[in-house]
């Protein structure tokens, strides 16, 4: 019988670090994934996203989530995608990290975006997640930038990026969900990235590969 990856590439893919593996959100992952969100993503009325989807009610949330993925899956083509990588640490859903690119073949830039439940911050898997996918885009994918942003109070984010490699790219301030941000943005090339002391394992990049038309 032939298998959901073969039918839908993105699928197959999982990228794997001495203590996560991440692998994209199949249907079956969505109650994890939300069972993750309703536990807590951050302090309450102090959002770190532009749109902030985990201040919905508890009975909002779920559909939301359910919604955000499938969209992300339908839209999904060569020349713009995101994907959608759930965070697992011994069997336990933690988050997600999200890298996503528009015409990328000409552009060869990527953005990542992530959360995690706080029983699992601050224990360097913010950090160890994003090194994962950028390893992923600078080796396998050839992209010759990630970019990346955060509000200009979450030195979280900041330090994760800031300890990786990446590099001020400007201040802009924005609407995020009714209040007035100010915002860093921040970039990172194959030449400034702080590379990881262990290896990343790559399994199903080929047929990922082909579908991108890379």
């Amino acid at each position: 019988m032939t298998s959901l990856a073969e039918l839908w590439p993105p699928f197959g893919l999982t990228l794997t670090t001495p203590r996560l593996s991440l692998r994209p959100i199949l249907d079956e992952d969505i109650p994890a994934a939300v069972a993750a969100a309703r536990s807590g993503v951050h302090q309450p009325g102090k959002s770190p996203f532009s749109t902030p989807w985990a201040d919905l009610p508890s009975h909002e949330l779920a559909p939301n989530m359910a919604q955000w993925y499938w969209r992300c899956r339908a839209n999904f083509t060569p020349a713009s995608w995101t994907l959608l990588l759930g965070i697992w640490h011994h069997d336990e859903f933690l988050g997600v990290q999200d890298i996503a690119a528009n015409n990328f073949a000409s552009l060869k830039t990527v953005g990542t975006g992530s959360w995690l439940r706080q029983p699992a911050q601050g224990r360097g898997f913010g950090k160890e997640m994003r090194a994962a996918v950028v390893s992923y885009a600078f080796d396998y994918l050839n992209a010759e930038a990630a970019e990346s942003e955060a509000a200009v109070w979450n030195e979280q984010s900041l330090g994760v990026s800031a300890s990786l490699g990446y590099r001020p790219n400007g201040i802009f301030r924005d609407d995020w969900g009714g209040k007035v941000q100010e915002v860093q943005r921040v970039r990172l090339t194959p030449n400034t990235f702080k590379r990881p002391q262990w290896t990343l394992k790559v399994q199903g990049h080929e047929e990922l590969k082909n579908y991108l038309k890379l």
